[in-house]
């Protein structure tokens, strides 16, 4: 290991990954070192499957193969300090380092609600550590009655998964519906409607007021009085970014993570910020928003990359989309920019489209699955401002399609005369194609002016 290095990248996430696997790709001369603090780093999006999909945590591992194949150095550590004026860094470990650019991918860390007994034992929090994600599961396999606090991604995910272990799982959500600041109603209660069906109990429009118990979690309290008994509790509402270090070293922080600039550097131009721990803008109002995913991690690491390779890349989707996918009881569930709530909640006057298929055609092919399209427009000049969509595999490519074409600024005319491949395994049918047939509905709709 050497003394100094083109570029350091702090942190082993989705972010921290992708900028050091992209920077080595695009220059194989740069000398890069990725260090981070746990030896076995995780997948982070597939975490709630370790509660009964995947055997064991090392089965949820990043691999460190591809990293090492292109020649980034890796160091397991921890980064204390960081001395800017001269270009330093310094680890637990009582390693010191010099960079010629320093890429922060520190992450989130789960949000603690103030809530009386969240210290109990039997409590967890979703960590991305390897022995915590052990210890929680191996906790979930030996308990009986689980409360999960947060019906949002994790939450649900981790429900689905633990009622394939027949345990007794109840959600206890603060919103109306679980998952309600992704997806519209409609889709929300199909995503309740798969759970229930379950056998997970979903409790809305109340919070945990106490966690009960003596030495351990015997039950929770919630804010309309009912007790439910649980043995474990985990806690699922939201992170927020980790900026200790980046605040320690001196460097500007915002309400939303590190402030960044268009080519994701920090106050200090040898510093650079990405993922969960890197402030976000809103695409549609240019406003901080809590949009922390892994894809946009990812999206900001080649940016910083290819700016650090020469290649002066700016961000040019300065704000986050917003592009969602899940899976829950073999139902795909997506969703891209604003939902027709969310739009209009901003002030928009909207137009939706809407169009219901198969996902293969003819239907009656084997393990065909009725699929759901919603697309949402702005009525002044027809822009794409979301859309979501449910049912078979192929709703993961009409998300991303339609992330794209809002990234694009696409119209609903666009999409009308969009071209497309179809195949009757892989998808729709080319007349029944629901992207271009919810663009149709909307256009309809426009021109008899029926919204």
């Amino acid at each position: 290991m050497k003394d100094a290095y083109d570029v350091i990248v702090v942190g082993g996430g989705a972010a921290g990954y992708t900028a050091a696997l992209t920077l080595r790709t695009l220059r194989s001369d740069l000398d890069v070192l990725l260090i981070r603090a746990d030896e076995k780093a995780q997948v982070p999006c597939a975490i709630p499957y370790l509660a009964a999909t995947l055997e064991t945590c090392d089965k949820n591992i990043l691999p460190d193969e591809p990293l090492k194949k292109l020649g980034v150095e890796i160091a397991v550590d921890e980064v204390l300090d960081i001395n800017r004026e001269a270009k330093t860094i310094e680890t637990a470990k009582g390693l010191k380092f010099k960079y010629g650019k320093l890429i922060l991918a520190t992450g989130s860390i789960p949000h603690t609600p103030p809530i009386k007994g969240i210290n109990l034992k039997g409590v967890y929090k979703i960590i991305k550590k390897w022995e915590v994600l052990q210890e929680l599961q191996k906790a979930v396999r030996k308990a009986e009655k689980i409360v999960i606090i947060g019906g949002g991604f994790i939450g649900v995910e981790l429900a689905d998964d633990l009622s394939n272990l027949k345990k007794d799982v109840t959600i206890i959500e603060i919103l109306p519906h679980c998952l309600l600041l992704n997806l519209d109603e409609e889709f929300a209660v199909k995503v309740e409607e798969i759970l229930k069906s379950k056998g997970v109990k979903i409790m809305t429009n109340c919070r945990v007021e106490a966690i009960l118990g003596k030495e351990k979690v015997e039950a929770v309290r919630l804010s309309d009085g009912r007790t439910i008994p649980a043995d474990i509790v985990i806690v699922a509402v939201g992170v927020r970014p980790n900026t200790s270090l980046a605040e320690k070293a001196g460097l500007k922080i915002s309400e939303r993570g590190i402030a960044v600039d268009e080519y994701m550097r920090t106050s200090d131009p040898n510093i650079y910020a990405i993922g969960d721990c890197a402030e976000k803008h809103s695409f549609f109002t240019g406003t901080p928003t809590p949009t922390l995913l892994a894809s946009v991690a990812a999206f900001e690491a080649r940016v910083v990359a290819a700016n650090i390779a020469g290649l002066r890349l700016p961000r040019t989707v300065l704000g986050v989309v917003g592009v969602f996918l899940t899976k829950i009881g073999g139902e795909a569930f997506g969703a891209a920019g604003l939902t027709e709530s969310m739009a209009k909640r901003m002030g928009f006057d909207v137009i939706t489209g809407k169009a219901e298929t198969v996902d293969k055609h003819p239907g009656t092919l084997p393990g065909a699955r009725k699929t759901e399209v919603k697309l949402i427009f702005s009525k002044d000049g027809g822009y794409l401002l979301g859309g979501e969509a449910c049912g078979g595999n192929c709703v993961g490519e009409f998300i991303n399609l339609i992330g794209l074409a809002i990234q694009r600024h696409m119209t609903l005319y666009d999409l009308y005369t969009m071209q497309y491949g179809t195949h009757p395994f892989l998808t729709p049918s080319p007349v029944a194609y629901p992207i271009v047939t919810a663009a149709l509905n909307a256009y309809k709709k426009l021109k008899a002016k029926v919204y």
